[in-house]
């Protein structure tokens, strides 16, 4: 039986509301968004937004859970469950989710913690706690199964994740800095995977 429109309609509400946050925060800036714009944007009463989102950080943290949280748990699940090497997952699967990121919503969600996190401390540690503290366990744990499986050599690769997460990090700030200067991010990503691999390898 199908259900009555109104029901799934109201079900979407916060799929939609978090969608109008995510396109107002990137036009505007956080600081310059007020909860009006985003309520107008998504269809929606002013009130009936506040049923859902009691304030507009709880809005952004919506934001960074649709955009980023889902796409860096699904990655983990995949370091998590995989049977390719660990040579073949960094170069395959990882390095291809890494590639992706500079030019995905994830980049404007980092623009703006980048243009803003210094007047909004708390959005920063709720970003680095359910997202880039998640990765880089992840990212730490996969290498040291590479170092318990034979596959790499004991490194500083294993405690500093942040090698392989570097070249986008600097793809994001280039493009944020150097609008009218290309850089082949892609290439960027892959050279770096490359030469840690290289280094790492049993």
């Amino acid at each position: 039986m199908t259900e009555p429109r109104y029901r799934r309609r109201k079900e979407d509400r916060p799929k939609e509301i978090t969608a109008a946050a995510f396109d107002a925060f990137a036009e505007k800036g956080f600081a310059a968004t007020r909860v009006d714009d985003v309520a107008k944007r998504a269809g929606v009463s002013k009130g009936l937004l506040y049923l859902y989102f009691k304030t507009k950080e709880e809005l952004f943290k919506a934001v960074v859970k649709s955009v980023v949280i889902r796409r860096v748990d699904r990655l983990i699940e995949n370091v998590e469950t995989t049977e390719l090497s660990s040579d073949n997952f960094i170069r395959g699967p990882l390095l291809s989710f890494l590639q992706k990121i500079p030019g995905s919503p994830v980049a404007i969600v980092i623009r703006l913690l980048i243009a803003e996190g210094p007047r909004h401390p708390d959005l920063v540690d709720y970003y680095y706690e359910n997202v880039v503290a998640k990765g880089l366990a992840a990212i730490s744990a996969f290498v040291k199964r590479g170092v318990d499986r034979g596959e790499f050599r004991q490194s500083s690769v294993s405690d500093l994740p942040h090698l392989i997460l570097a070249p986008v990090m600097l793809s994001i700030i280039w493009g944020i800095i150097f609008k009218d200067k290309q850089l082949d991010t892609d290439t960027l990503i892959a050279t770096q995977i490359d030469m840690i691999l290289t280094h790492i390898k049993a």
